[in-house]
């Protein structure tokens, strides 16, 4: 089913809630809100969150956890959003977090509407095909500590019942009908739109959200941002293997989020921009067709509800052509390794280094290589901890 382009915005003073779910252009989306949020006013949209994406605050609203090792979340964050959000008083604002999304039983949803302003509240759903979210998913989860390979978490998350693990916030965000369903409960159908993206669209999103907020065409751009590309298979096979030796070694999450994620990784992927010699995280045959089937199951759904949909929802049940080829061993270029390692490096010297009384004399070699780990994880720490 295609429908056809918004011709009417959303009424002023609409409270427009973007929930996502994750891998559907959020972050294209909240770059270029952000970087608009000096000249929306003059057409009478806010966007009151005081960073790009709002997560701790929509984490915090659905009493979900932080990502491994991050600063948790607290009520502090979100009502600092509901006070921004308040500020804007009659005009029309927009908040965008996928995090939103995990919110996963009706009383909180129906709470989070209320705070931010009940009948003013308008959900916009995004969705892509399942088939192109679940190996960005998958790479993803193994940047936030992941230690399963892709093939087997397909697996788990297609053939094991009852699909929850290792993962069960997948399906809490990617089972779209049901995502829809449980807003559409809180709001009425009249108050949700689902937007199909069509990836051979680049600007599309952009154009529709003008549309829905009454913004002047094209004054939404995007925006480059290299930290949120995901990883080659090669870079996602290096780190998932780090991860087995991180928890091998009980070394604390909070190291994982500043050395790991937010150093080396984050390093990595600012500088080093992947080439057509990478080789691609390649979904099997079997898992294409079941996201296939699934996703027509959804649409199907979806459109049963009665909310407004934008763009073809057949695309939501599109099977794209698997190559035949065996890819080619992951490798992963010296480049690469030594940026990820350099970023691990300059987090640890970011921290200021105080001198200790001596230490009992033993040396390094007479200290196994778990021990040596493990020490060295526990004093990186403390001096993180010092900042």
């Amino acid at each position: 089913m295609e429908t056809d382009c918004i011709k009417e915005a959303l009424p002023s003073g609409t409270r427009l809630l973007h929930i996502g779910p994750h891998k559907t252009g959020t972050t294209a989306i909240q770059g270029a809100l952000f970087a608009a949020k000096d000249t929306m006013p003059a057409h009478g949209v806010d966007f009151p969150a005081h960073s790009r994406h709002p997560m701790e605050a929509a984490l915090a609203a659905c009493a979900r956890p932080a990502m491994m090792g991050d600063t948790v979340p607290t009520d502090k964050h979100w009502t600092r959003l509901l006070d921004a959000v308040r500020a804007t008083g009659d005009r029309t604002s927009v908040i965008s977090s996928e995090f939103f999304a995990d919110a996963e039983d009706d009383e909180t949803i129906a709470r989070i509407v209320e705070q931010l302003g009940g009948e003013r509240v308008h959900i916009l759903v995004t969705l892509r095909p399942l088939a192109k979210i679940m190996p960005s998913q998958w790479q993803q989860y193994v940047q936030n500590g992941l230690r399963m390979g892709y093939d087997n978490w397909l697996e788990h998350m297609l053939r094991k019942a009852p699909y929850e693990q290792p993962n069960p916030s997948f399906w809490r965000r990617h089972r779209h009908d049901r995502l829809v369903e449980r807003w559409t409960r809180a709001v009425g159908p009249e108050r949700v739109t689902v937007v199909v993206v069509d990836d051979g669209d680049r600007d599309g999103l952009l154009r529709t959200f003008e549309a829905l907020l009454g913004l002047p065409a094209n004054l939404l751009r995007p925006v480059p941002d290299a930290a949120n590309r995901s990883l080659t298979l090669a870079e996602t096979e290096m780190l998932r293997k780090l991860n087995v030796e991180f928890r091998g070694n009980g070394l604390p999450d909070e190291l994982y989020s500043k050395l790991v994620r937010n150093g080396a990784v984050m390093h990595m992927k600012n500088s080093c921009s992947p080439t057509p010699q990478d080789v691609k995280i390649t979904t099997p045959r079997w898992a294409v067709e079941a996201a296939g089937t699934i996703g027509a199951e959804m649409a199907g759904t979806i459109a049963a509800t009665g909310v407004r949909i934008v763009g073809d929802t057949a695309l939501l049940s599109a099977v794209p052509t698997a190559s035949e080829q065996v890819p080619a061993a992951p490798r992963i270029a010296p480049e690469v390794a030594a940026q990820a390692l350099y970023g691990a490096l300059a987090a640890v010297a970011a921290a200021p280094v105080r001198h200790t009384a001596p230490a009992k004399a033993r040396t390094v070699h007479q200290t196994s290589s778990k021990e040596l780990v493990r020490v060295l994880g526990h004093r990186c720490l403390k001096k993180l901890r010092r900042r």
